[in-house]
């Protein structure tokens, strides 16, 4: 999907920020897409959440991801954004992954410096790998893409371990290193926040990361563009959505034995085999057909 790796490269340069909402298989992206976003991140998270109902703490392995990479390819034509943890282990382990989900069809890798296992960069109690080895698997995903246009976004989780400053000087490196986009997660206030998209203005586009009850304050794209970023994900939004939602269906079908209460907020039978295609499938079918 190679047109989508060149757009979402152009549109980080274009001055107006990209929102990419957090999908975790096929339909949720095809929903992102259909809802007229220019980008969906795989949030390893929110695979967690669904396909394990697991914290968010390194359950989640690199064919998992790529499998899922996959199915959200085949339907989607957006450019994909890709959370890679820690690469999978290290700087070798890391260019497999590189090769996998670029082969998948994803348009960037998202790679973290925490150690393994990783934990939700919104949990508190993380460690960190040291700087150099992060580098080496940044270079090491720099080597192994074979597309120059595919996106490596290094994560730095260091203001929690280390310090602000700390995560800035790691941030630093890691842009020496070959990172295309910067993501100093968690910040913890509207200073940091701004201080992070200053600190690369005219160098790399910086991530922001909203998560909702996390330690970053919440804030829309347009006054994050105004702050200097490119790039503002919405990662698990998105599955904290669908559960509430769920939990209000299921609460109305234990109560009512019927989902008529429910009827408004659903899509029929109808509505949602015509969003996965069903009728252009079945048509393309005949064309087969003896």
């Amino acid at each position: 999907m190679q047109g989508g790796v060149l757009k979402l490269k152009e549109r980080l340069g274009s001055g107006e920020i990209v929102i990419a909402p957090g999908c975790y298989d096929a339909l949720s992206a095809v929903l992102i897409e259909r809802a007229g976003f220019h980008a969906a991140y795989l949030s390893g998270a929110s695979l967690a959440y669904t396909k394990l109902a697991r914290p968010d703490i390194g359950y989640i392995g690199l064919n998992e991801v790529a499998d899922t990479v996959s199915a959200i390819c085949e339907r989607t034509s957006i450019p994909l954004i890709v959370d890679c943890d820690t690469g999978f282990g290290n700087a070798l382990h890391t260019q497999r992954t590189i090769r996998l989900v670029e082969q998948r069809g994803a348009a960037a890798a998202q790679l973290e410096d925490q150690s393994f296992p990783k934990r939700c960069g919104h949990l508190s109690d993380k460690s960190l790998i040291p700087q150099a080895e992060m580098c080496g698997k940044i270079r090491a995903a720099v080597d192994a893409r074979t597309n120059g246009e595919f996106l490596i976004v290094a994560r730095t989780d260091a203001i929690a371990v280390e310090g602000f400053d700390a995560a800035l000087q790691r941030a630093d490196a890691y842009l020496g290193a070959g990172a295309d986009v910067i993501f100093v997660e968690a910040p913890r206030d509207e200073t940091e926040m701004r201080g992070i998209a200053a600190h690369f203005v005219g160098r790399a586009p910086t991530l922001a990361n909203m998560v909702e009850g996390g330690k970053t304050p919440l804030k829309n794209a347009s006054e994050l563009q105004t702050m200097g970023y490119s790039l503002v994900i919405f990662p698990g939004g998105t599955v904290r959505a669908l559960s509430r939602c769920l939990e209000e269906y299921f609460r109305s079908l234990r109560e009512t034995g019927s989902t008529d209460d429910m009827r408004s907020r659903m899509n029929d039978f109808l509505s949602l085999n015509s969003m996965v295609g069903t009728p252009e499938t079945l048509a393309k079918g005949r064309e087969y057909a003896a």
